[in-house]
């Protein structure tokens, strides 16, 4: 896959998820992350970004998973995002100021093959600029994003999204869960 050479050389990639179109990085790569940051905006450094892992194995390389997040997960009628109350093995770039950080076990075939070939999770961000609306379709993209992008998959350009976003539950410490969205 040429987007994984991309993505091994620092790059960003412009791909769909399943949910929206997403900026994407290798999330271990806190150059790549910086340029994820930067494209989206004024503002963006102040916000936590999300990774997308392939599987429970992958996920499990990065968080404790409590019980309530298997709950969570095995109940979930939609893309679900978690955020973790304690995360090793990634950059702090990623984290958010109390160094918790919102993980998605991708159920897109082609993000599940991407992660799987890179080997690693990715940074996922909606496709637009920081403060605009998110994009349902690949033409709902701002051409400024399109050029900033290292890569764009060619795959999905007619598709409009199912999901315009995914659920988000918070986990603290004690194993608690409050949707966020």
């Amino acid at each position: 896959m040429k987007e994984v050479d991309v993505l091994l050389q620092s790059g960003v990639i412009l791909y769909p998820t399943d949910t929206i179109w997403g900026i994407g990085c290798d999330a271990t790569n806190p150059a790549a992350i910086e340029k994820v940051i930067n494209i989206k905006g004024k503002g963006r450094a102040n916000k936590s970004l999300i990774v997308l892992v392939a599987d429970m194995d992958m996920l499990e390389e990065y968080v404790e998973v409590p019980a309530a997040a298997l709950n969570l997960m095995q109940s979930a009628k939609e893309p679900l995002t978690i955020i973790y109350p304690t995360v090793r093995n990634l950059p702090l770039h990623l984290l958010s100021n109390n160094n918790s950080l919102g993980i998605r076990i991708v159920q897109h075939s082609y993000c599940q093959q991407l992660i799987r070939t890179l080997g690693k999770p990715m940074v996922s961000t909606s496709a637009n600029l920081s403060g605009q609306p998110s994009p349902l379709s690949f033409d709902g993209i701002d051409l400024n994003i399109k050029h900033s992008v290292d890569y764009i998959a060619d795959i999905e350009h007619n598709k409009i999204s199912d999901f315009a976003c995914s659920a988000i539950f918070l986990i603290d410490d004690n194993g608690s869960t409050t949707k966020i969205r």
